[in-house]
């Protein structure tokens, strides 16, 4: 049987093109999704990202579920301490009722922006320290009301939301082992403490009701194309992109793969994007396979999620049909 394959999506902007755009394309990279049988469609929470239209996760969310009907759609994640966890039982809930058996709760207590930005919404500076109580404050609401409870979430008490926690450290591992839940590690952009996430997720688990046995998703970068080449030329806008942030402060709309990407970066840049971008599988079907079948033997995975920037849409919607047909043939 094929690991499942599940899709993180960031909702690019690209240079020339509009969130409407973008809006559009997910709709589209969805319900391809869905044909091709991936299992997830998640969606991530950013601000003040020029490049990322998925600030209004929920929203884009409840639009994604309504252009498709049976892959799961969640966030990847939700950054709770931005929200009060009353409003996320809330949106969820709201979710969950108008799209049943079908809806994602994933969590990160990261602010999925700058610090400056993250004042803007109000967030706490010490928010993050309460991530564990905010947790079990959204799991308290979506359980069923007690006779008398003073405050509930309506909708959303008494649905079956599954909850992930999202991290990119060792903190959220624990803390999914602890709380007995579902975890995914975002090796996409934090390559170093994956294997000992994973090992601190597994060892320290305590079995719930829910998930008697721990669940790991880990998601990477895939861009796959019909050769190599194509692909490699594809991954030169994600490249770019993190250069820009990353090194030169400059974040701006997902730009248009260039042909010659040493001319666009320094050795110094190169080293740090790419030690950033490690866990990045590039290239035709059967150069994925070669390089992701010891990466799923590595990990142990339950559920492999992949993500990507790719400037054209059409570009996109193949490189998932490449993803499909690597997942049927590992």
């Amino acid at each position: 049987m094929a690991i499942p394959f599940s899709i993180l999506d960031l909702c690019p902007i690209g240079e020339g093109f509009t969130a409407a755009d973008a809006f559009r394309n997910a709709r589209e990279l969805a319900q391809r999704a869905e044909l091709l049988g991936f299992r997830r469609y998640w969606i991530a929470e950013h601000h003040n990202m020029p490049g990322v239209a998925a600030s209004a996760t929920a929203v884009v969310i409840a639009d994604v579920a309504a252009h498709t009907s049976t892959i799961r759609v969640g966030s990847g994640g939700i950054m709770l301490p931005n929200h009060p966890p009353l409003v996320v039982a809330e949106q969820f809930g709201t979710l969950e009722s108008l799209y049943p058996g079908r809806i994602d709760l994933g969590l990160g207590r990261a602010p999925g922006t700058d610090m400056t930005t993250a004042r803007a919404l109000w967030r706490d500076p010490s928010a993050a320290d309460q991530f564990p109580r905010a947790v079990q404050e959204l799991q308290f609401f979506f359980r069923p009301a007690a006779p008398g409870q003073a405050v509930r979430a309506v909708p959303g008490a008494g649905l079956d939301v599954p909850i992930w926690l999202l991290g990119s450290s060792l903190f959220s591992a624990q803390l999914a082992a602890a709380l007995g839940l579902p975890y995914a590690f975002a090796a996409h952009f934090a390559p170093d403490e994956l294997m000992r996430a994973l090992y601190l997720y597994r060892s320290q688990y305590k079995p719930s009701e829910r998930h008697p046995r721990p669940y790991a998703m880990v998601c990477v970068n895939v861009v796959g194309a019909d050769t190599d080449a194509e692909a490699r030329r594809l991954f030169t806008s994600m490249q770019q992109a993190f250069t820009n942030i990353r090194t030169r402060g400059t974040a701006g709309p997902l730009p248009p793969p260039i042909d010659d990407i040493d001319r666009f970066w320094t050795p110094a840049e190169r080293a740090q994007i790419e030690h950033t971008l490690r866990y990045s599988f590039v290239g035709s079907a059967d150069t994925l396979i070669a390089a992701l079948r010891p990466f799923l033997e590595a990990t142990a995975v339950d559920e492999l999620m992949i993500t990507s920037h790719i400037y054209a849409q059409q570009a996109r919607v193949r490189s998932i049909e490449v993803a499909a047909e690597v997942r049927d043939r590992l």
